[in-house]
């Protein structure tokens, strides 16, 4: 079992900053891939950035060049770091752990979401 805590989300104005971070329980070295995930109202869970173990990332479009993902493995933590944030990142994010048993089966285990409002 993987639990995972985020925290730094908050109220920013647009061009502002954020550093959110997720926390597991466990060590996170073995962990086939961790990431952010978030989901305005109405609309679906979307991926926003991913790191495997190996430390390959992947970012979703909008956010490329304004959010950075990173792991610390002695900490057993990932943060985001968003920059430059627009109103239309507002939206619960998610932190997400995709974990591989040794026959390659997947779980997937998720934070309970942090809240980020960018607004005037």
């Amino acid at each position: 079992q993987v639990q995972l805590v985020e925290s730094g989300g908050g109220l920013v104005q647009p061009g502002g900053s954020l550093r959110l971070s997720c926390a597991a329980n466990r060590s996170i070295f073995s962990i086939y891939a961790m990431g952010w995930y978030r989901q305005a109202p109405g609309k679906q869970r979307e991926l926003v950035a991913s790191i495997t173990f190996a430390g390959r990332r992947n970012y979703e479009d909008s956010v490329k060049g304004r959010f950075t993902i990173s792991r610390d493995n002695t900490k057993n933590t990932v943060y985001l770091q968003m920059n430059s944030l627009k109103p239309e990142d507002t939206a619960v994010y998610y932190c997400h752990a995709d974990v591989r048993a040794r026959d390659s089966s997947r779980t997937d285990y998720w934070g309970q979401g942090t809240q980020v409002t960018v607004s005037t």
